[in-house]
Order: structure tokens, then C-alpha cells, then sequence
């Protein structure tokens, strides 16, 4: 068998075998939410709080290990090899590449979570700090930034690094993941494993997906319900599902270059115009004393946050939040991976990785450290009543009602609904776009997936997150990324060695302090070895 099995005279199809089940499994879970909506979401919680339970410590490895995997391609032997020809620049200017990658893996997260989740933090303080201490504020502002950083930032990037190996050093001619693992698969056992691998790869991605949606729809409801006064309903939410879906449905039969590249450069703007504006309408030095304090307090204690299980008091802290956090980056891996790594081309190892890590932490921090920091100052000197509108409204209109309290009021909020309108259009049209690339067969790695196929997509993730409104619950949007991430942590287990084998095949002990590609003979040479092991 070749490893590159898609014949450039072949033209692209939908590979049934993995658009069935997946599409089976995904109606399966959206239905039952949409008709008994109480029952399933119960079974849902159970399930997470069940894994959590028990798997806590697993997930918090990962983070490491994910960590420690990246540092080791950024820094050792092989963080020079090339991915993409010798004399082959960068397919992307910077700007467009950090613009894309950023828009892609956030999305609005940024904004459902930045000004409600340091309240979070100051109801159910970490490490037993006391409830309304000055502690408990400090913790909660740098938990966040815990969080969206450098561990999930690394997950991201680990599986980005062998997909982006496998599509421009191997130069296979196929966008499955499933193909990247061919170094560590055996010849005889491909077929099946393989197709496994990205059925589990789409459950995953539709998982993580909902997940935001999940959140995205209420926060975009409550935001249009604040700016017009008028009382949130089911009604407005569906009608901002739809709008969305005809959204990130039209940007994604536009495809990649046209649609996802345009809508997330104006995305990047929006969003360094909202943090400016944050800071300069809104209390800067507080923000800007209170990030520096956190950034100390985060990696003088990173070792500790990042294993912390709270075996004794066994507090649900580290599986509500650290657990569920690190399930979410893993869950969305397959469709960041590939995103990643399809635009990643011309640029090397070392600068793949740092540059996600880099990038993706400055975005994120930023981000969370300017709007959390915010709510907090409301919260501090009583301007707004922050914990009491969470308590008794959620974490939606905790961001709607923050955001109105700014200065110019509602025309704030509307330049806020504006960006996250465009970045879950961003982020959801990179979903339905990989999800259709994993469901293709003869794709060409510089070809897009056929239209209906990502329109379908665009669709049916509508149709899931449709049943996870009717539950109207936190914990129910939060299981759904915990459960499909559980099978995504071989894959990247397999992703990895995968990556080693074939790193030491192709390059042995090459020099660290040179960039390395591979000539044509050492590629054909290595494809024999491949199609013979």
C-alpha cells in the first residue's frame, strides 16, 4: 500500500465510511436532547462527572506532557526541518497565519468566558483561599490566564506538528488525520485503525464545537436582548442559531483563501480594538497591576496549578474547571491540528510550535487578563454587582451587562455582539471545513472538500447544539466536550510517536543548527522503507 493513496487523477469523494457514522452518532446524541431534554442532559453530567472523577490525574499528565512534547521539537534536534520544500516560503504572511490561527482555535471563548469566569473563581475559591479575601481576587484573576495558556496552547499545537509533517515532508496528498499515525501503524492494520481514528477525530471536533456553540448562542441572546431591552427567550436564541449557521455556512462554501482568511483578519482587528478600548475608557493602571501580579503569581505557581487534585478535601474544583478546560483543548485537537498545519506550510518545526504557543498565549492572555480584570474592578468597588447578576442571571449576562456598564453604553455592547457574531463565524467555519476534510477520500492537501459536504457539516453542528439549548444548562454544554475527549488521548499518543519514528527514519542525527528538508531520493527511500514495514 502507498502512502499516499490519493491519485491525482482520482477527484475527491466523500468517504461513506466515515460520514455515516459519525453523522449516526451525532444525530443520536442531538435528538434525545431535543425530546427529553431533562433526562439526557442528566445522563450527559453523570457520565462527566463520572470521568472526572475518576481520570482527574490523567488529564493533568497530559497537559504536562503535551508541554514537555513541544518543548522538545521547539528546542532539540529536529526543530529545523523544514515543512515544505527548500526554496518554499511561508504560504501565509504572518499576520494572516496569526490572524487565522487565533480566530480559528478561540473564537469568542474569549468573550463567553473573560468577563464571567474570575466570578466564578470568587465563589469557589482554589487551594481552600478563603471565600472574599484578597487572595481569592488574585487567584481569580490569574486562574483564567492559567487556562487559556500555555498547556492548552501546546495541546494545540502537539498534534499540528505530525499532520503538518505528514502533509508537506511526506508529502502525502490527503487531509486525514488518521494518515499522520502511518509511522507507528503496522501495514496490515491501517485500514480499519485508521478509519477509527477519524470517526473518534469528528466525534471530538463536533464535541468541542457544541461546546462553544453551546455557549455562544446564550451569550449572543443575551446580548441582543440587553442592547434592545427586551426579554430573552428560546425564540431569539434559535433565530441567532440560524443566523449563525447561514453565517459560517456562506464563509464556508466560500472556503479557505476567500472566506475563513477574510472573516478572521477583520476578526483580529476587532478584537485589538476592543482590548485598546478597554484599557483606555476603562480602569488601565488597575488592569495593567493587576496582570502583572498575576503572570508572577501563575508561574511561580505553575507546577502546582497544573497538578493539583485535591486528593484530600477532594474539592470539585480541578474536574470542574482544570479538568474540564484541558478536555476541551484535547477535544478540539483533530480540527486544530489540521487547521494548523494546513497553514503552516514553509515555516519549520521550531517556528510552528513556538509561534502557536507564542502567539496563542499573548492573544489569550491579553484578552482574559483586560476583561476579567474589568469585571473585577466593577466587582471590587461595587460599580456593578457582578456575582449577584451570575448567581441569578448566568454567566451571559454577566458579559452583557459588564459590557453595557462601559463607557458608551450600548454602543459598546453592539461593537462586542459584532465581533462575537464574526468570531464564532470564524471558528465555526474552520470546524465544518475540517470536519468535511476528515470525511473525504482523494483530497488533495491543497484542495477543498466538496461544498455540500461542508455545508452539511454547517448544518448539523446547528442541529446538536439546537438540542443542547433545550436543556438551557451549564454542565450539559461542558459534558459534551469532556465525553468525546476521552478517545482523543491515544490518537495524540499515537500522533506523537508516529512523529519520533518517522523524525529519526528520515533525519537520524542531522545537525540541530541548520534548516533540514528532505531531498527527493531521501523521500522516495523513506516511502519504500514505510510501505515495506
Amino acid at each position: 500500500m502507498s502512502n499516499q493513496p490519493e491519485s491525482n487523477h482520482t477527484a475527491p469523494e466523500v468517504d461513506w465510511a466515515i460520514f455515516f457514522p459519525a453523522v449516526i452518532v451525532v444525530l443520536a446524541c442531538a435528538l434525545p436532547l431535543m425530546i427529553f431534554p431533562e433526562a439526557a442532559a442528566s445522563l450527559l453530567v453523570d457520565a462527566r462527572h463520572s470521568i472526572m472523577s475518576h481520570f482527574i490525574g490523567l488529564y493533568l499528565i497530559v497537559g504536562l506532557a503535551a508541554v514537555a512534547f513541544c518543548a522538545w521539537l521547539a528546542f532539540g534536534r529536529y526543530g529545523h526541518v523544514k515543512l515544505g520544500a527548500p526554496d518554499e516560503a511561508p504560504e501565509y504572511s504572518d499576520a494572516h497565519w496569526v490572524a487565522m490561527m487565533f480566530t480559528a482555535a478561540i473564537g469568542a471563548g474569549v468573550i463567553a468566558w473573560g468577563f464571567a469566569e474570575p466570578i466564578y473563581y470568587l465563589q469557589t475559591p482554589p487551594l481552600g483561599i478563603a471565600v472574599g479575601s484578597s487572595a481569592s481576587f488574585e487567584w481569580a484573576h490569574m486562574y483564567p490566564l492559567f487556562h487559556w495558556g500555555i498547556i492548552g496552547w501546546a495541546i494545540y499545537a502537539l498534534p499540528a506538528v505530525p499532520i503538518a509533517y505528514m502533509l508537506y515532508v511526506k508529502r502525502y496528498r490527503t487531509l486525514r488525520i488518521s494518515s499522520a499515525c502511518d509511522g507507528l501503524l503496522s501495514h496490515g492494520r491501517r485500514g480499519a485503525i485508521k478509519t477509527i481514528i477519524d470517526i473518534f477525530i469528528v466525534l471530538g471536533i463536533v464535541g468541542g464545537v457544541a461546546t462553544s456553540l453551546g455557549l455562544g448562542v446564550p451569550l449572543l441572546s443575551a446580548m441582543i436582548a440587553t442592547l434592545f431591552d427586551i426579554p430573552d427567550s428560546m425564540p431569539i436564541k434559535l433565530a441567532v442559531l440560524v443566523l449563525w449557521t447561514m453565517l459560517f455556512g456562506a464563509s464556508v462554501y466560500r472556503g479557505l483563501k476567500s472566506g475563513i482568511k477574510v472573516l478572521a483578519d477583520i476578526n483580529i482587528a476587532l478584537a485589538i480594538l476592543a482590548i485598546i478600548f478597554v484599557l483606555i475608557a476603562g480602569p488601565g493602571l488597575f488592569i495593567t497591576d493587576l496582570t502583572v501580579n498575576s503572570l508572577g503569581l501563575m508561574f511561580s505557581n505553575f507546577i502546582r496549578a497544573a497538578t493539583w487534585t485535591d486528593p484530600i478535601d477532594n474539592g470539585s474544583f480541578p474536574e470542574d474547571w482544570t479538568g474540564f478546560y484541558w478536555a476541551w483543548w484535547i477535544a478540539y485537537t483533530g480540527m486544530i491540528g489540521l487547521f494548523f498545519a494546513r497553514i503552516s506550510r514553509g515555516r519549520t518545526i521550531r517556528q510552528l510550535v513556538l509561534g502557536v504557543i507564542g502567539w496563542g498565549c499573548l492573544g489569550t492572555w491579553l484578552f482574559m487578563a483586560v476583561m476579567g480584570g474589568y469585571s473585577l474592578y466593577l466587582e471590587t468597588t461595587g460599580s456593578l454587582e457582578v456575582q449577584e447578576i451570575l448567581s441569578t442571571q448566568g454567566m451571559s449576562f454577566v458579559n452583557a451587562l459588564v459590557i453595557q456598564s462601559m463607557p458608551l453604553g450600548n454602543i459598546t455592547l453592539a461593537m462586542f455582539t459584532l465581533l462575537s457574531i464574526i468570531f464564532y463565524a470564524t471558528s465555526i467555519d474552520s470546524a465544518a471545513y475540517v470536519l468535511a476534510s476528515v470525511c473525504a477520500k482523494n483530497l488533495p492537501c491543497d484542495a477543498e472538500p466538496k461544498r455540500w459536504n461542508r455545508l452539511a457539516w454547517a448544518a448539523l453542528l446547528a442541529i446538536i447544539t439546537a438540542g443542547i439549548l433545550q436543556s438551557g444548562a451549564l454542565d450539559t454544554v461542558m459534558s459534551m466536550t469532556v465525553l468525546t475527549s476521552v478517545p482523543l488521548i491515544p490518537i495524540m499518543i499515537i500522533l506523537c510517536l508516529s512523529l519520533i519514528r518517522w523524525l529519526k527514519k528520515d533525519f537520524g542525527e542531522a545537525t540541530k543548527y541548520r534548516q533540514i528538508v528532505l531531498t527527493q531520493e531521501q523521500l522516495d527511500r523513506s516511502n519504500r522503507s514505510t510501505q515495506n514495514s
